[in-house]
């Protein structure tokens, strides 16, 4: 028997993206201190998102630019009503029952509202295989699964080796927060295939996108499993085509191509197999720089990972995540330049058109409530 069985999930997770990693701007590679990564900056984005009412927002991790993820999103936890959070996590930066426990407390802040993002890059200052890499991921989410599923964490791996007891760190939700994962190699298909819940991608053209969807559901067969699908890209959305084309030759007008090169190669996962397709994505493009019909690549000229945004009338673009919701695509991380002001223009031209879920709920984490229910509302039974 699968471990889920949500083929036939109606509707999509539309979710937002909050900048916490310097990402922000209105003219890509041409720094403005207006849109700085800060608190101040990066909640706004994140309560208009909530207001708007997109489902979830990508919390990213990064060393060198970035605002610490599990600290804002506690900070956020009272300033949000309705909005998922997903933390990215690097495997192997906190010691797994560290992390359980603090996924832990986020998740009872949130009622719920929490999701993670897998991440296997190296740690700060350090290299590891891609191998290995994954390996620790691996043993990391297979303690997470203990610590949340079972009475006793009983592990024995190369990384770690654990015996204790899982009660500090049950969750919220029953069995633990959903795992979005995004990796291209053979052993992180492999490890998303085995462990995880969502399959994130990053854009590519719609044929692309169908073979690597067709080989993680295949590979997630042989696990007896099934893997939902998420893409994350980017979008600009205005009243006409001709509009919205012009203002994503805007935010390539003031770049040096030089110094773009140097803002993706700083990047933690600069070399990795997922930043050299978006690169042969690029590549395949036109004079001016689209792939296919609103798929314009010109976003990765001056930045590293997704490197793609749907681009055109309010139209256009609700076909194009109809068309992926068609290949079974049922979570889109989506984002802007600058990432306010963008977000309000996608809740007003497109949000109201397309059926919202919450995948937590899908998924049926969330725990049941009663009214008179003795644990207090909100509270597991």
């Amino acid at each position: 028997m699968k471990e889920t069985n949500l083929i036939n999930i109606k509707g999509a997770e539309i979710s937002w993206f909050a900048p916490l990693c310097d990402g922000d701007d209105d003219f890509l590679g041409n720094r403005n201190s207006s849109y700085k990564s800060d608190w101040k900056n990066t909640s706004e984005i994140v309560k208009t998102a909530d207001n708007f009412g997109f489902r979830n927002v990508l919390c990213p991790s990064s060393y060198q630019v970035g605002q610490d993820t599990l600290s804002f999103i506690a900070g956020m936890a009272p300033l949000t009503k309705k909005i998922n959070f997903l933390a990215a996590i690097r495997c192997g930066e906190i010691h797994p029952p560290m992390l359980a426990r603090t996924i832990a407390t986020l998740d009872h802040m949130l009622k719920g509202r929490l999701t993670i993002n897998i991440i296997s890059s190296n740690l700060p200052g350090t290299q590891l295989s891609s191998s290995e890499r994954y390996l620790r991921s691996r043993e990391v989410i297979k303690i997470l699964k203990q610590a949340w599923t079972k009475d006793f964490i009983d592990f024995q791996g190369k990384y770690y080796q654990l015996k204790l007891s899982s009660n500090p760190v049950k969750t919220y939700q029953k069995d633990g927060p959903l795992l979005y994962f995004g990796g291209y190699s053979p052993d992180g298909i492999a490890l998303c295939a085995e462990y995880c819940d969502v399959y994130l991608m990053w854009p590519e053209t719609e044929n692309k996108l169908q073979v690597l969807m067709d080989g993680m559901r295949n590979k997630a067969s042989s696990y007896d499993r099934e893997v939902q699908f998420g893409l994350r890209v980017h979008v600009i959305v205005r009243e006409t085509e001709k509009e919205a084309r012009a203002y994503a030759d805007g935010l390539i007008s003031k770049l040096n191509l030089d110094l773009g090169t140097n803002i993706r190669n700083r990047s933690q996962d600069s070399n990795s197999l997922g930043v050299a397709r978006q690169s042969q994505l690029r590549e395949e493009a036109d004079e001016k720089y689209y792939v296919e019909p609103n798929l314009w690549t010109g976003i990765g000229l001056a930045r590293s990972g997704c490197g793609a945004a749907i681009v055109g009338n309010p139209d256009q673009v609700v076909k194009k995540l109809e068309n992926y919701m068609e290949m079974g695509i049922r979570s889109f991380i989506l984002s802007g330049y600058p990432h306010k002001q963008e977000c309000e223009l996608f809740a007003k031209h497109v949000l109201p058109r397309i059926k919202t879920i919450s995948l937590p709920e899908v998924f049926g984490r969330i725990p049941k409530t009663t009214p008179n229910s003795p644990l207090g509302r909100g509270e597991r039974e």
